[in-house]
């Protein structure tokens, strides 16, 4: 369109990313806490008990290949849990809230809080802003990002969201991230190598072919980033990074006393774009995409 660009949106296009302090009021921000705290104290534990969240690859195809439960997490909500917090009968050896990785990945579809912060009137403008014309919400998750002495996932390996959500043509996938609390370089914070996006994608997630022995595996590989490159994208409670699918993003392990509570969404802009079905995440007749746009 003709219109003037915002200077953000300039700096979106250019970087990759855009922070935005302030975006959602403290009062928001503990309404999600809060209600995530009354999802989990509901929580069943779930039978296999046993998905341990990762992102190191080899342990990602193992585990969560061999997990219908992630696979068909898409229009659920669910829980992730990290190494070593169950034993075996699948009872917990520290408290429950700390044993959760993520809860993923249709909150913004089944719970009433964070569907409404997703469709949220600031979150809808800012579509438009981007000229979004059809956008639609492929997927939510709140992240815990809790201390080392439980973390499994110590830090999240550098990554671009679009080799777990894949579409023809790329650059269509953004993610929302929101941080429920303060988030430093001590508690693992984001960082970004600006400027990332523009080159495409070097691997994808995808699903296994039906007799493989995992349900998924990863084509291509990550190439080995110059750490020099990252630069930390520190956040106070309440703001929003967006995060172009494409980016390079990584979160170092969580080195303080302190969690790192986020609820994170990606949007699709479903015009003139195909999800790929590879994917492992896919729609479902009992929850198509639903429009970000109410």
């Amino acid at each position: 369109s003709g219109e003037e660009q915002s200077p953000g949106l300039f700096q979106f296009h250019k970087d990759g990313f855009l922070v935005l302090e302030q975006f959602f009021s403290a009062e928001e921000c503990d309404s999600m806490r809060s209600q995530i705290q009354r999802i989990i104290a509901e929580m069943e534990v779930p039978p296999h008990c046993r998905t341990a969240f990762s992102t190191k690859q080899e342990e990602q195809v193992q585990e969560q290949g061999s997990s219908d439960y992630f696979l068909t997490s898409g229009d659920k909500i669910r829980f992730f849990f990290e190494k070593g917090v169950l034993d075996e009968k699948g009872n917990f050896l520290i408290p429950k809230e700390k044993s959760i990785s993520k809860i993923g990945h249709a909150l913004h579809a089944y719970d009433p809080v964070f569907k409404q912060i997703t469709h949220s009137p600031k979150v809808q403008e800012l579509g438009r802003k981007l000229g979004l014309e059809r956008p639609v919400v492929v997927q939510s998750m709140y992240i815990f990002k809790v201390q080392p002495q439980w973390q499994s996932l110590l830090a999240v390996t550098p990554h671009q969201d679009a080799s777990f959500l894949h579409t023809e043509p790329l650059g269509r996938v953004l993610g929302f991230w929101i941080a429920l609390e303060d988030a430093t370089q001590e508690n693992g914070c984001l960082w970004f190598i600006p400027g990332s996006h523009t080159n495409g994608i070097t691997r994808r997630m995808v699903r296994a072919a039906s007799g493989a022995s995992t349900c998924i595996e990863f084509v291509g590989s990550e190439p080995a980033y110059d750490d020099k490159q990252f630069i930390p994208l520190p956040i106070s409670k309440g703001g929003l990074i967006l995060i172009h699918g494409e980016v390079v993003h990584k979160s170092e392990l969580n080195s303080s006393e302190s969690s790192r509570h986020v609820f994170t969404f990606h949007v699709m802009e479903a015009k003139g774009t195909t999800w790929s079905k590879e994917n492992w995440l896919q729609p479902t007749p009992e929850l198509p995409f639903p429009s970000l746009y109410t």
